[in-house]
């Protein structure tokens, strides 16, 4: 990765451009619009691709994407959501190559996990995608988390401290940035930001032995960016979300000596803007010390003029000084671009799939499952992973509240623990049948034997397939 020759053209921007160099929006469709175009040669901050720009495309065809936009604005920052496992955006549709956190936490050998890194950052440059938003640095101390789970490497923080710095150094050797998130730790919360706003009712003590050991590893490792979460933390602020808030992120630039790029999450979030709208959100994240702000998928342009004219306004009024808006841009302009960064090493398949054959529980003795059906129990993923294909390829598909089919089965759920209506059905299941479940594998005392791959991936669903095959299965 290079920094980019016009790092340093700030000094004489004006404040209208300032105010763009630090926004992050994106766009609907798969093509660049004439509107954001003009965004970009304005001087645009960047640009993230959600699961909406990118679509069924090749690799190839979000290279073209990307090209587009950096022909257009090449001062911008691309960055999508490239975890991994659950969640992935090159890769949703055939899922992922490389093993979530939660699976490499559990094969235990950090080079694995270094090695996904470098696998991700090979399709990123390829791409043309310059920034990761990842790995994910939270520790899921808590099982019934809706949102991080099997994103997340541990639920020990010293675990996964060790396999986020790998992962950040596997990656930006590869020749793309990591963004560590979500600041200062959503491991510990009961719902989701993205609907709602969650809370970390823990003292500081906590905090600084729990949440923030991966965050300083990140910091320790070199990672390029820092995410914020839009959580509170009554310890820190008793008011406002880490993203707006000043003393949240004080934490991160004082108490682990960062000096990189801190990301917001998407503005667009419920635990963001639901009582105050995006622009007021990115106003208070500006003045809290946020550099980059996401504001959310599929935006029109007109939003990023309104959210650039609020900017504006407040720097004009005294909210916001120009010297820190200057000095957010100046972080943003600063960072790498994987223009010119060398073609990466496709993955080691074998390698991923021996980690995720070492990550699996088995547990109970397995059924003969010749002929077995794969079920799969439909329920709603969440919002950063996506309704997207999960497990082995079902050939049915019910839901909690149908009658249980005929067995020998494959029965395969999502976080069954959290879900009564599932756990319900398997309670009702009376033939030969296995449970896989593909999310965080908390306590399960039902009837049937459990198979626990950590969460969904290619390797992942050839390790079951191995299990099952040798259980009888004969597909």
């Amino acid at each position: 990765m290079t920094a980019p020759a016009y790092a340093d053209r700030h000094d004489a921007a004006s404040v209208e451009a300032l105010a763009l160099g630090i926004l992050m929006p994106s766009f609907a469709g798969t093509t660049l619009p004439a509107d954001y175009a003009r965004l970009l040669e304005e001087g645009l901050g960047g640009i993230c691709l959600f699961g909406s720009n990118i679509g069924i495309g090749s690799i190839a065809d979000v290279r073209a994407l990307t090209d587009a936009i950096r022909a257009a604005g090449p001062q911008a920052i691309i960055t999508t959501d490239e975890e991994g496992g659950d969640v992935s955006r090159l890769h949703a549709l055939a899922g992922s190559p490389v093993l979530g956190a939660a699976a490499l936490g559990a094969a235990g050998s950090l080079e694995l996990t270094a090695a996904a890194g470098a696998a991700v950052a090979a399709d990123l440059v390829a791409a043309g995608i310059d920034l990761d938003l990842g790995p994910v640095a939270d520790v899921n101390s808590n099982p019934d988390n809706p949102v991080i789970g099997t994103r997340s490497f541990a639920a020990e923080a010293e675990v996964a401290a060790d396999h986020v710095a790998a992962w950040v150094r596997g990656l930006q050797d590869g020749g793309a940035g990591a963004c560590v998130k979500h600041f200062p730790g959503h491991g510990d919360t009961g719902e989701d930001s993205h609907l709602a706003l969650p809370v970390l009712q823990a003292p500081v003590e906590t905090i600084e032995a729990r949440e923030l050991v991966p965050f300083a590893a990140a910091v320790k490792a070199g990672t390029a960016a820092v995410m914020t979460s839009h959580i509170v933390v009554p310890a820190l602020d008793p008011e406002l979300p880490a993203t707006l808030s000043a003393p949240v992120l004080s934490l991160l630039r004082e108490h682990l000596g960062f000096d990189g790029v801190i990301v917001s999450d998407a503005l667009d979030m419920a635990g963001a803007s639901a009582s105050r709208g995006i622009p007021a959100a990115a106003v208070l994240s500006l003045v809290a010390g946020a550099d980059l702000l996401c504001i959310g998928p599929d935006k029109p342009a007109a939003l990023v003029r309104e959210i650039q004219a609020d900017i504006v306004a407040a720097v004009a009024d005294g909210r916001l000084s120009r010297e820190r808006l200057a000095e957010s841009v100046r972080r943003v302009a600063a960072l790498p671009r994987v223009a010119g960064a060398a073609p990466g090493r496709p993955v080691d398949e074998a390698a991923q799939v021996a980690g995720a054959r070492r990550a699996l529980i088995v547990a109970g003795e397995l059924p003969e499952l010749t002929g077995a059906r794969i079920v799969s129990i439909a329920t709603p993923a969440n919002i950063a992973v996506g309704e997207v294909p999960w497990g082995l390829p079902p050939d049915l598909v019910v839901l909690p509240t149908d009658s249980v089919p005929d067995g020998p089965l494959v029965v395969q759920v999502r976080d069954a623990h959290r879900r009564p209506d599932v756990l319900a059905f398997l309670a009702r299941v009376n033939a030969p049948a296995v449970l896989v479940e593909w999310g965080w594998p908390a306590t399960y005392d039902g009837p049937l034997p459990r198979i626990c791959p950590r969460g969904s991936s290619r390797p992942g669903v050839a390790a079951v397939i191995d299990v099952l095959r040798e259980a009888g299965w004969d597909r």
